[in-house]
């Protein structure tokens, strides 16, 4: 009997297919003592799992580059943190074998991120995959994983670690479910990248029985059990219809009535580019930096190496706007030379912008980088300062832009909501406005972009957050400045309509979602963008938001 399961729908397409299970976790290694002899030996079969796994998640960052490579690189530098090394031999010291050692350590690491805070314990799914792998190599088993099949199928999952969303083969899964995770988590964002369909937050994902057959729209979040006949000829029809949709729409983004809309791409270094140009991405609206830094987490890369690292980008986007975010570290992205170790709350703590001022001397040899990278290219270069709280933030970063010589526009994220609310007093310090929507909504709602439980809070569409929105748009009119959309919020083809009746002036999103957002645009005008923007500010749930947006575009 066909049934229907509403999850987070976070990634275009439609999947039909036979439900494969991720593989079992790995069993919990018997706590046996070892003499002390053996001690040494034991420490360094630890030392060398630890090590091939760091390898392997860096191997793997290699194949699957862009955003997936910063990601792993990360999980990397979190298997060889000395203080777990440190632990973990202390561990085998008075006995422990080299598995239990990893496992026992992990586990105290483990308390530790889940009680700092719901941002922190979003880093736990990673952690605990760390974990898997090490003590999988050490016991001498296979690591559990994405199934062995030669046929296609939708693979569901509690949740899925960074190190297989990056190489799944989408020749051969087709979509995926998670029961964990939310529309900004790390596996939604990769499978944007990937273009797979894919629904995260889908409660009782596990009890899916192995083969059976589901529809999965990764639009709409709804997962069709045993669908029938009529339901997949239904999905796979307007799956094709958007397909056509989208070969049709070529060119700038624009509302059907002309109103321009430039449409550009989020990328993560170099390997993100040629998507990106693919896509038709008008520019880059967030050029992340960090995967440069997470090369070497305890020394910041030389000027020129960030020079020629930007450059790259910068060529390939001649008479483009590209927008570049200086380093955003701390709390989940800790750098061993800039973040403390210590802070109770690092989410609530000193990052972003707050940990460049305390460092000036990184900071400065960024910009400097960025102004080098761009002598001599008709690139429009801009660059923003992370985690903006006000108009003395505002004023330091762009004070540093002009020491630097810099001669590109300056300017701030809105990620806090009191930037949002004061949004015209910090652009009479810079030049335009871009709104990360995805930290803006966790720290607007007190709710971990990680955590699947409070995923509704984590929507985009939730009637508060477009209220902020409204707000920054409205001071960047009332200042004649821009402000731009660089969060996840984007790359949804209805809200991008909504946003752009709220007054933002540019979206920037994933390559992938860049031929949705610019066919469905080209549907509406600025006026109807703007009666949907108001019936979803006037309703009360993200749900409700949504339905609202929707009656009205669609002429109910």
């Amino acid at each position: 009997m066909e049934t229907t399961l509403r999850g987070v729908g976070v990634s275009h397409g439609v999947a039909v297919g036979e439900v494969r299970h991720m593989g079992t976790a790995v069993l919990e290694p018997p706590a046996k003592q070892i003499p002390a002899e053996e001690a040494e030996r034991e420490q360094g079969r630890a030392r060398q799992a630890v090590d091939a796994v760091a390898a392997d998640l860096t191997a793997r960052g290699n194949l699957a580059g862009g955003e997936a490579q910063a990601v792993l690189e990360a999980q990397a530098m979190m298997a060889q943190d000395p203080e777990l090394m440190a632990d973990v031999d202390r561990r085998i010291a008075v006995g422990s074998t080299a598995e239990r050692a990893v496992y026992d350590a992990l586990a105290a690491y483990r308390e530790l991120l889940a009680g700092a805070g719901e941002y922190l314990a979003g880093r736990v799914a990673d952690l605990d995959d760390v974990r898997n792998r090490i003590v999988a190599r050490l016991l001498g088993v296979p690591m559990p994983g994405v199934p062995d099949s030669d046929e296609p199928y939708v693979l569901v999952a509690r949740d899925l670690a960074p190190a297989d969303t990056a190489l799944l083969d989408p020749t051969l899964v087709l979509g995926f479910v998670t029961e964990e995770g939310g529309p900004t988590s790390h596996s939604a964002i990769l499978a944007r990248a990937l273009g797979v369909p894919a629904v995260v937050a889908l409660p009782g994902a596990g009890e899916l029985t192995e083969g059976t057959v589901v529809a999965v729209d990764g639009s709409t979040g709804d997962v069709f059990v045993n669908p029938s006949e009529e339901k997949k000829a239904e999905l796979r029809a307007a799956a094709a219809e958007r397909k056509a949709a989208l070969a049709a729409s070529t060119g700038p983004g624009a509302t059907a009535d002309g109103h321009r809309v430039p449409l550009l791409a989020n990328v993560g270094g170099p390997a993100d580019v040629p998507a990106a140009v693919e896509a038709g991405a008008e520019g880059v609206g967030l050029f992340r930096t960090e995967f440069l830094f997470l090369d070497d987490s305890k020394n910041a890369p030389s000027e020129q190496k960030q020079v020629e690292a930007y450059r790259q980008v910068l060529e390939a986007f001649p008479e483009g706007r590209v927008v570049v975010r200086v380093l955003d570290a701390g709390a989940d992205k800790p750098l061993d030379f800039l973040t403390p170790a210590d802070e109770p709350n690092p989410a609530l703590g000193v990052r972003g912008l707050r940990t460049l001022l305390d460092h000036p001397e990184v900071l400065r040899t960024q910009l400097t980088a960025l102004a080098k990278a761009a002598e001599g290219l008709p690139v429009h270069l801009e660059v923003m300062a992370p985690m903006v709280a006000d108009r003395a933030d505002a004023k330091a970063f762009a004070d540093a832009c002009r020491a630097a010589g810099l001669t590109a526009k300056f300017g701030a994220m809105v990620e806090i909501p009191s930037a949002a609310l004061r949004a015209r007093s910090i652009l009479r310090e810079v030049e335009f406005l871009s709104l990360g929507t995805n930290d803006l909504a966790q720290y607007t709602f007190a709710a971990d972009r990680q955590v699947g439980a409070v995923s509704r809070l984590q929507d985009p569409w939730q009637p508060a957050l477009l209220d902020l929105v409204a707000s920054a748009a409205e001071a960047a009119r009332a200042e004649g400045k821009s402000c731009g959309v660089c969060g996840e919020a984007a790359s949804d083809p209805l809200l991008a309509c909504v946003l752009t009746g709220l007054g933002v002036t540019s979206l920037s999103m994933g390559a992938a979602s860049l031929p949705y957002v610019r066919a469905t645009l080209a549907k509406f005008t600025l006026a109807q963008c703007e009666r949907a923007a108001a019936a979803a500010r006037s309703a009360d749930s993200a749900e409700e938001a949504r339905g609202a947006a929707q009656a009205v575009l669609s002429g109910e």
